[in-house]
């Protein structure tokens, strides 16, 4: 058989180039069934590739059944590459109807950089370069050796025991709370959680307030499960606990107390205790969404309202996503045990258990202390960005930004009077700094003269880049 003059359409650099220019050619028919292929020191040098990267690239098309390789005669088109063909895409239709598409309340949802090095001041986002990552191999490790193929099986839906107990016992010291046996579940994140109390403890028309400035992702998870959404002014205290007893038929309330997000205020102690109070009086769940507590620097940090919560209204909602690293989708929630037993049982329909495995090497890092030791650490780091931030806003605008100075947090709220905030932000993008506006976390969407600049998630140097592209955007 003649040898094939077959040469890719476009320009090759590597294996993984060269098996999809083949598929293509072979999907389009351009290479025909059976036909042969150039060897590959001839491709090789045709493609000014490595010999070894063509048998690399001939080899991967064997295993997906585009080419068979015949010792002494060389590659051919498969007889069946027209089925892996057929097999190789899905309609890129759906052959019934759809609902709407579902709202996911975007939290700063970046898009790709439109900048060589763009710098991104996200509110809620660890410097993952902090990590501990040889701690959390070596915790990995640890939960596979001995009981590993327990973890591996099917499994507790509330989470993995070891993990619920550390869970347990960290909240108490660190937080104030201590859940009741069969008072705590593990899920996929602080989100998870939402999604499982909107889901199992409340009903399609039952009314939730927010925080009118706040976590718009809660709010999808809410509206998604057919709950109405009614909004509660904030100010420099917190939530209006006032203006929330005047609404009616109200079934549940959701806050953030002890760093409003997104502007930092931290819930008066009068205000926590007329809210505790309310709540038993009418019956509301209130979900506390504590999605920073560790992050704390001027003073010892308040404790969650669930700490003071004796009557069983409280349903505490956590992550470590901030604390080690969001990937790693670890949250809990701490509510009276028949709330539990609810949302363990509603897990079960959609999720039936979490990554045990993981679940048990965060508990090696906080039994063995790694977690506390990778917490204080952050936390001293952050405090210098917080000051280097504050500073660097200072030197750069002077008094045209108002910066708040909270406590606690990952982000400063910044007034910015007199200025339209969105079409600053638009400017600083194309310069390759990304920050948010007041209209991403406004229940209305109405603009107004706020920024949030987050940063946790740049170091000293970078911060003072940032601040100084903004300045050329302003």
């Amino acid at each position: 058989m003649a040898r094939s003059a077959w040469a890719p359409r476009s320009a090759v650099s590597g294996a993984a180039d060269l098996v999809d220019a083949i598929a293509a050619d072979i999907r389009s028919g351009r290479l025909a069934l059976g036909e042969r292929l150039p060897g590959t020191r001839e491709l090789a040098k045709a493609l000014d590739l490595n010999r070894k990267t063509v048998v690399a690239a001939f080899a991967e098309l064997e295993a997906e059944g585009w080419i068979r390789l015949r010792a002494g005669s060389g590659a051919f088109v498969a007889a069946t590459a027209q089925e892996t063909a057929r097999a190789a895409r899905t309609s890129p239709r759906a052959a019934f109807p759809l609902p709407p598409p579902v709202e996911t309340g975007k939290e700063a949802m970046w898009p790709l950089p439109s900048h060589p090095r763009m710098l991104r001041m996200s509110g809620g986002q660890p410097d993952l370069r902090v990590l501990p990552l040889d701690s959390l191999a070596r915790a990995w490790r640890r939960a596979l050796a001995g009981t590993g193929r327990a973890l591996v099986d099917y499994a507790d839906t509330a989470g993995e025991p070891t993990l619920l107990a550390a869970l347990s016992d960290w909240l108490a010291e660190t937080r104030g709370v201590r859940p009741s046996p069969g008072g705590i579940i593990v899920t996929r994140g602080s989100q998870g959680a939402l999604y499982l109390l909107a889901r199992a403890v409340l009903r399609p028309g039952d009314r939730v307030a927010v925080e009118r400035f706040g976590y718009g992702p809660a709010w999808a998870v809410f509206r998604e499960a057919g709950l109405e959404v009614v909004p509660v002014p904030v100010d420099e205290a917190g939530v209006d606990v006032e203006a929330l007893s005047r609404l009616v038929s109200i079934r549940a309330v959701y806050l953030t107390p002890h760093h409003q997000y997104p502007t930092g205020a931290v819930l008066s102690p009068s205000r926590r205790a007329r809210l505790l109070s309310l709540a038993a009086e009418r019956r509301w769940m209130v979900i506390e969404d504590d999605y920073d507590h560790e992050f704390h620097y001027v003073g010892r940090p308040v404790l969650p309202l669930a700490s003071a919560d004796t009557r069983g209204a409280v349903a505490y909602v956590g992550t470590l996503s901030k604390a080690l690293a969001p990937g790693l989708r670890v949250g809990f929630a701490v509510a009276p045990p028949p709330v539990i037993e609810r949302l363990s049982a509603y897990r079960r329909l959609v999720d039936r258990q979490g990554d045990h495995v993981t679940e048990r090497a965060v508990a090696e890092l906080i039994l063995d202390g790694s977690l506390g030791r990778h917490i204080r650490r952050s936390r001293r780091v952050y405090q210098r960005r917080r000051a280097t931030l504050l500073a660097a806003l200072a030197a750069s605008f002077g008094p045209r930004l108002e910066p708040n100075d909270p406590p606690g947090g990952m982000a400063l709220w910044v007034h910015a009077p007199g200025i339209d905030v969105d079409a600053w932000a638009a400017r600083a993008r194309a310069l390759g700094v990304e920050f948010t506006t007041a209209r991403e976390y406004a229940f209305d969407h109405v603009p107004r003269p706020f920024v949030r600049l987050g940063f946790a998630c740049l170091d000293e140097a970078e911060i003072v880049e940032a601040v100084g592209r903004m300045r050329r955007g302003w």
